[in-house]
This record gives structure tokens, C-alpha cells and sequence, in this order.
């Protein structure tokens, strides 16, 4: 009996050998199925809120909401912003499982986050992915961002504390909502599970995309309330404004 699908593409092969780039299809040169070129093509955040990572037209700067309220978390840390060709690669391996675009899209943050903790970003104590609701767990088979927390956790020598969180009640996909609604969706809908210790630590909240940062606010305000020193929020990528 076979126990892999019938596929005929490229493998992502998790070994220091030559691979083909998972964008051009090009011999890669580096160890990761992604040549530089394509690599550097890849819509890099620059300058950004200096808290929620937001794009803005210059660096320093923090957004006018992070002014007003600022949130539970401290800081955002991502590399890109949400724009082609990553969207699509986060697309295909959230809703498509293609999971070797998510492998590799872990491996280039991993270095990315490395180089920001040689650069005086405090690691964090712990790795806390953000929960799926069990239908759509159901459905998808997986939690992409779990998957990324495992593979961060594994390349950053980071503990990973998957199971942390639960989310409790079932919600409407976030990404239907406006910024209001999605506040409101998210009210109750997360719990830390029992027996969960995180008093004085430092939590990282792993997730593949930030829109609005209210999944992130709200859960940062749990861990915090829980006892947690402080919570950053690791992603993929940051969405802009609409419009920009």
C-alpha cells in the first residue's frame, strides 16, 4: 500500500544537497529550495510601525493606532509584506497543503529572526503558535501555524509550547470580517490550557499572516493576563492598509 500521493513535482529535500528553486524551477544555490534571485524578489517589509509592523513611508515611526492604544503585545516581527508572490505561497500551503512552500517560507524567517537576535531582538522564552478553531482543523488537516512554530522552534533552538492555547469556541473566518467584527469574534474565544505556566516568561505568538492584529491582541492579552513578561508576535507577513 502506498502511504504518499501520487505526485509528480518537486520534492522539498531537507538536506544540504543541491536543490531546484520552488519559484524558477532553477538549480538553487544556497541549501534551501529558493535561489537568491528569487529570494531577493520576495516583497521585504522596509520601514513599518515600529510596534505592529504596519508599512509606513518612513522608519522610526509608530501607526496612529499603536499611538492611541497601544496593544497587549510589544512588538511584530516580520519579514514581508503580504503582496505576490508570497501571498500565493502562503495561499498553497494553508488552504492547498502544499507543505513545502510553508518549509521553506519557515526556513528564510528562521535566518531572518536569527539575524534580528544578532542584532539585539530579545529571544524569546518560548514558541506559542495561534490555535485553530477544531472545524476548520477538521477540514484542513493541519494548523499552519503550529507547523510553522515546530519548524522555527527546531531551527532557532527555541522550546515550543504547541499545545498553550486552546481556542475554546468555534469563530467566522477572520478574514471576512472588518476590523470591528473581527474584534468582536474573537471576544471569549481563547483559553490557556491547564496546567500552562508562563509567569515572568517571554512568549512568542507564531502565526503565517497579521491583518489587524486582533487574534494577536487578543491572545497576547491572555498570555499577559496569565502572567507573561511580555508576548511579541512572530509572522510570515504584514498586510498594508487597504489602498496602499
Amino acid at each position: 500500500m502506498r502511504c504518499q500521493p501520487h505526485y509528480e513535482g518537486q520534492v522539498y529535500i531537507c538536506l544540504k544537497n543541491i536543490q531546484s528553486c520552488l519559484l524558477c524551477e532553477e538549480p538553487s544555490d544556497t541549501d534551501t529550495p529558493i535561489c537568491v534571485p528569487c529570494e531577493r524578489e520576495l516583497p521585504w517589509l522596509g520601514d513599518q510601525c515600529t510596534t505592529c509592523a504596519l508599512p509606513l513611508p518612513a522608519p522610526g515611526l509608530t501607526c496612529g493606532e499603536c499611538l492611541q492604544a497601544p496593544p497587549a503585545f510589544t512588538q511584530v516581527v516580520a519579514p514581508w509584506r503580504y503582496d505576490f508572490p508570497l501571498d500565493s505561497l502562503i495561499t498553497r500551503f494553508k488552504h492547498n497543503g502544499k507543505w513545502p512552500f510553508g518549509h521553506l517560507l519557515a526556513d528564510v524567517a528562521g535566518q531572518y529572526l536569527q539575524h534580528r537576535f544578532d542584532e539585539g531582538l530579545p529571544r524569546p522564552d518560548v514558541l506559542v503558535p495561534v490555535p485553530l478553531a477544531n472545524k476548520r482543523l477538521r477540514q484542513r488537516g493541519f494548523n499552519q501555524a503550529a507547523l510553522l512554530g515546530r519548524w522555527l522552534s527546531k531551527q532557532l533552538d527555541l522550546p515550543f509550547a504547541e499545545h498553550a492555547v486552546r481556542r475554546i469556541h468555534d469563530t467566522s473566518a477572520q478574514q471576512d470580517l472588518d476590523a470591528r467584527a473581527r474584534k468582536h469574534n474573537l471576544r471569549h474565544a481563547f483559553a490557556l490550557a491547564p496546567e500552562t505556566d508562563l509567569q515572568s516568561r517571554h512568549c512568542a505568538l507564531i502565526d503565517d499572516v497579521l491583518t489587524t492584529g486582533a487574534t494577536a491582541q487578543a491572545l497576547a492579552r491572555l498570555l499577559k493576563d496569565a502572567g507573561a513578561a511580555r508576548v511579541d508576535v512572530y509572522c510570515l507577513a504584514r498586510t498594508p492598509k487597504p489602498g496602499t
